[in-house]
């Protein structure tokens, strides 16, 4: 009976950790190879203290806790590249934005920590 139990709490946790439908997963090494390009908008979803010790001069700040009152400001027909410091609040976020109906959502796995 506890195995039933411990395999039901994995298999929530890995549910949990994928991506959701229709949000891509790239590394900092792709994420460098599309940082110029203007038809992307990148979205840092982490607070403005850590944005402001350190981010990724093309993103601009979107904290988590305020994104869906600033969705009236990304435009939802680009590429949206969203990154944070690990990688879980930007799938939030990304999770966010499908429902919001952005169609092209990417989430830069490992965030800033893989950037460095």
């Amino acid at each position: 009976m506890e195995w039933i139990v411990i395999l039901a709490i994995v298999a929530f946790f890995a549910w949990r950790m994928m991506p959701p439908k229709g949000v891509k997963t790239i590394t900092t090494s792709d994420l460098k190879a599309m940082l110029k390009d203007q038809k992307k908008q990148f979205i840092d979803v982490r607070t403005p203290a850590e944005y402001k010790g350190n981010h990724i001069r093309e993103f601009k700040n979107y904290p988590l806790g305020g994104l869906k009152s600033n969705l009236g400001a990304l435009d939802k027909t680009k590429e949206t590249v969203v990154i944070c410091q690990s990688g879980m609040r930007s799938m939030q976020a990304a999770k966010i934005l499908r429902k919001a109906g952005f169609s092209n959502v990417m989430n830069v796995k490992g965030g800033m920590l893989d950037w460095r």
